[in-house]
């Protein structure tokens, strides 16, 4: 069973990365070939991990395989797997989603000039962040970590041709990097102190032994890594121009690669983290500022992918809300949950997106978007998950956030909690009512018969599989819960229904029942409430001014401070100090070439001097 189990691992972590080597040394010029390579390599992955799950799921503790990678004095690095709960979750969450985005390119990438070239980058995408799920240690975990942000800019920036695809590329690779260079302090700082980076040895006794300062300062650090990573406040600008990538990418990246590593190496260290209910304190109110931010942006965008983007940060803040709050089960359930809602809306969105030609819901809903029949139903059941209506899955998990929520002592985390599962529930059918109750109309367009050629087959099976998870996944809570307490003692008679979770689900439908009020009843303006106050409006539109702020820092401290001081080096002292050695040895063969042809006659009289000072010598010696 052992063998087994490793050579799964193997196959599960190996496949995709094999895949992408042979796409690009062998078939990039053979696309249909690059795509059966692709898709397989990560069918069989999806398989092994499936397998994985269901053998492991009653295992009394982690499988664990791992070989030294460096051993000194005091140091302990080893480097394998970890197949425990938590990462056979994630490696199953990585794989399925996975397939079902490359499905779902065969169609939306039909066509492209750079078809192999993305399948390949997929391949490479996958498998980072699935070695990143089952790494044994801290070090590993970084490695994939830094592999998932290459292949991110290689994705986002993918249609290069374009500038803002580029520049979103490069702010995407600049903005997370700020939070990998705070991870990669912390790594010292726990090797330095802990002398061990494995995940278990952290979790148990390794990190107790640390003081307790340096045991905040470390986590602190590491979670640095997950603020970049996760886009969380304040390095939260870039996932929204990240939408410049194809609309696939978006999806995994959104739902179960990159921007779900932060939440999940946060998982997977939360016993470490625990240790310091200061630096939880701190994780608490970033998530929530950012879950509230988020939400305020998403209230005013025409931009559907960057909707669903915002929307992504904002539960991103949830999960890690919940995280912070000492609900460990609640994190990692909305992780799951939200992984199947979040990649079908976007899925969804890629349909629109490229039959219509536009990602403006105002005309996307002009041009006739609800004629397509399973996208329009898939993508209200995702945003009605999203919202937290039931019985979707999307319910249960922000249910069990609320409930973590309402047992701080202090109410103002459960206060902000409500507040952002009312604006998750405005902004997600402010969409849905704008793209499907226009206002305005193109008969040609709306009255057109819905497309059913191969392209638009292979994006409908993949969302019929989502949709179906997402109505369904809510039901497992109870098994997940027991199958996740072989990690962390969750309180499994914890109450299920309350009086907070009533609020939560009164305030989405007050949500819901707003955003149909200004967009979606007959003779609705379509105009939003904060569109009628100008200043709130661009305080939102511009994010809050972020940008800004870090456009003016660029300016003032990097540009004008340090790269002034840098100009002033290179040329006061480097490039002076150049000068000033070679005017010196300019003017040293100067004054040499003048002793050597000029003033013959003081010559003379020097060597008439020396014979004579030498015959006095010689007369008088022999005297």
């Amino acid at each position: 069973m052992a063998y087994a189990t490793l050579a799964a691992l193997i196959l599960a972590t190996f496949l995709p990365f094999a895949a992408f080597l042979l796409i690009m040394i062998f078939t990039r010029t053979k696309p249909a070939l690059s795509a059966r390579l692709s898709v397989g390599a990560i069918a069989v992955s999806f398989v092994c991990s499936v397998l994985l799950l269901t053998q492991n799921w009653t295992a009394p503790g982690p499988v664990e395989y791992s070989t030294q990678f460096l051993a000194s004095s005091g140091l302990n690095i080893q480097f394998g797997f970890l197949a425990d709960q938590l990462g056979l979750l994630m490696l199953t969450i990585v794989a399925t989603i996975s397939l079902l985005v490359q499905i779902y390119s065969l169609g939306y990438m039909a066509g492209d000039p750079g078809f192999s070239r993305y399948y390949a980058f997929m391949s490479l995408f996958a498998w980072a962040m699935l070695s990143l799920s089952v790494s044994r240690s801290l070090l590993q975990i970084y490695i994939f970590w830094e592999l998932v942000g290459l292949s991110s800019y290689l994705l986002i920036g993918f249609w290069y041709e374009k500038f803002s695809a580029s520049q979103a590329g490069k702010k995407a690779f600049v903005m997370t990097r700020a939070g990998d260079v705070a991870f990669f302090l912390g790594l010292f700082v726990v090797l330095l102190n802990a002398g061990n980076l494995g995940v278990l040895e952290l979790n148990g006794p390794a990190a107790r032994g640390m003081p307790h300062e340096i045991l905040t300062l470390s986590a602190l650090l590491i979670f640095g890594g997950i603020v970049g990573k996760s886009a969380q406040f304040p390095l939260m600008t870039w996932l929204p121009d990240a939408m410049e990538g194809p609309t696939p990418v978006s999806a995994l990246l959104h739902s179960a690669t990159m921007v779900a590593a932060g939440v999940f190496l946060f998982a997977r260290l939360f016993p470490f983290f625990s240790l310091s209910p200061r630096a939880m304190g701190i994780f608490l109110a970033i998530g929530t500022i950012s879950m509230l931010l988020a939400s305020t942006m998403a209230m005013v965008s025409r931009d559907i992918k960057r909707v669903w983007a915002y929307s992504t940060i904002s539960q991103l803040g949830f999960m890690i809300m919940a995280l912070a709050a000492g609900g460990y089960f609640a994190g990692v359930f909305h992780l799951t949950t939200h992984a199947g809602f979040k990649a079908l809306l976007f899925l969804c969105s890629g349909v629109f997106i490229h039959h219509l030609e536009t990602n403006d819901i105002y005309d996307l809903g002009r041009l006739g978007s609800r004629r397509f029949k399973i996208p329009t139903i898939s993508i209200v059941i995702a945003a009605a998950a999203l919202s937290g209506i039931p019985p979707l899955s999307g319910y249960f998990s922000k249910e069990s956030i609320i409930t973590a929520l309402a047992g701080l002592s202090n109410p103002l985390w459960l206060l902000a909690g409500f507040v952002g599962v009312f604006l998750t529930a405005y902004y997600s059918f402010r969409v849905m009512f704008v793209m499907f109750f226009p206002k305005e109309i193109e008969p040609e367009k709306v009255h057109a018969q819905e497309p059913y050629d191969a392209g638009y087959r292979a994006m409908a099976g993949p969302l019929i599989v989502l949709a179906a998870a997402t109505v369904l996944l809510g039901f497992f809570e109870a098994p997940l819960k027991n199958f996740l307490a072989g990690i962390i003692v969750i309180d499994l008679q914890a109450p299920e229904h309350d009086w907070s979770h009533i609020a939560a689900l009164v305030l989405a439908l007050c949500g819901i029942a707003l955003a149909w009020f200004e967009f979606g009843r007959r003779g609705a303006e379509q105009v939003g409430f904060i569109d009628k106050i100008p200043p709130l409006y661009h305080l939102f539109a511009e994010r809050w001014y972020l940008d800004h702020a870090y456009r003016l820092f660029v300016d003032l401290v990097i540009d004008r401070g340090i790269s002034w001081l840098l100009w002033q080096n290179d040329n006061k002292v480097i490039d002076g100090t150049i000068d000033e050695l070679a005017g010196g040895t300019v003017e040293g063969g100067r004054i040499s070439a003048f002793l050597q042809t000029v003033m013959i006659q003081y010559r003379l009289l020097a060597i008439f001097a020396v014979l004579v000072f030498l015959a006095f010598y010689f007369f008088f010696q022999k005297i």
